[in-house]
């Protein structure tokens, strides 16, 4: 992967952590299912009308963004609704890489090298780690099954549509990017829409419509062009170009992330035991993308 394509990785990874203190504030305004389905209202309108319509089957678009975009979301939303907690959520959400990479050796016969086996084993003790430690700060000793098994689903329909991705980029090699991202959110807004008419509090919709604020129009920005338009595009960009085990693996670095900006803009305080989490993920990570240190070369110099 060039340093470029790293730091458009990093870029996403920024701005994907942010992504659940943004989430935080926009729930404080608006209801959860409402909140998604009008963010991605925004993402295909009006983008629809200049951007052209990519040149694939519509059931490609069906499946990227009910994958993508639908299944991943609600069941995540859900999974916080019965009682899942946030910050552990955005940790199990990573699952996603494991699923990730499991698809991608069963569909695309797709080989893992040792230091990448060693760096995601190290990363995933420091995931491991940051979850109990979330869960010790929180008071919490047990976690519920449905939240959890609902954030699992949420991390396996993130991985289907890593790879529904990928899968649309090799059958359709002069497909961009953009174009997809836009017109896939069509798919979403509508079963959104109907999740919150059944799930949401009614009286709540309804005065969030009618009394919008700055900060929840603030909020839908910032997920419909920053975390959505602009995430997903690099982020497929990525995928369509490099192994999913090059790029999947990144995707740990987002609860660090989240950690880190809840502690600067929420004043929400690391222990030792998430600092030591989020080193492992650091150092996994580490060695998955550059490697383990060549100590005989090192030695003979």
């Amino acid at each position: 992967m060039t340093l470029r394509d790293r730091l458009l990785a990093l870029l996403v990874v920024i701005i994907w952590g942010m992504n659940f203190v943004i989430i935080k504030y926009g729930l404080q305004g608006m209801p959860p299912f409402l909140l998604a389905g009008l963010r991605f209202s925004l993402v295909a309108f009006p983008a629809i009308f200049f951007v052209p319509r990519p040149k694939l089957p519509w059931k490609w678009l069906a499946l990227y963004g009910l994958t993508m975009s639908f299944g991943q979301f609600a069941f995540l939303f859900y999974a916080i609704n019965v009682g899942m907690l946030a910050g552990l959520a955005s940790l199990v959400l990573q699952a996603q890489v494991f699923f990730t990479l499991l698809l991608g050796m069963l569909i695309f016969a797709e080989r893992l090298r040792i230091h990448q086996v060693i760096g995601i084993v190290v990363a995933t003790l420091g995931m491991l780690l940051l979850a109990q430690a979330s869960l010790r700060s929180q008071g919490v000793s047990t976690v519920p099954l449905a939240g959890l098994l609902l954030t699992l689903g949420a991390a396996f329909s993130w991985a289907l549509g890593n790879l529904t991705n990928k899968k649309i980029m090799t059958l359709f090699p002069q497909q961009q990017i953009l174009p997809l991202v836009v017109w896939s959110a069509l798919i979403p807004i509508v079963p959104f829409l109907a999740c919150s008419a059944l799930f949401d509090d009614r009286q709540q919709v309804l005065n969030s419509v009618l009394h919008l604020q700055l900060s929840s129009v603030g909020v839908l920005v910032y997920l419909s062009f920053a975390a959505t338009l602009l995430g997903y595009s690099i982020w497929g960009n990525l995928l369509a170009r490099y192994e999913t085990w090059r790029v999947a693996p990144l995707a740990l670095l987002v609860p660090l992330v989240g950690l880190v900006s809840a502690w600067l803009l929420m004043g929400e305080a690391l222990s030792s035991w998430q600092l030591g989490g989020a080193l492992l993920v650091l150092v996994g990570m580490a060695v998955n993308t550059f490697g383990l240190p060549r100590w005989g070369a090192v030695t003979r110099k």
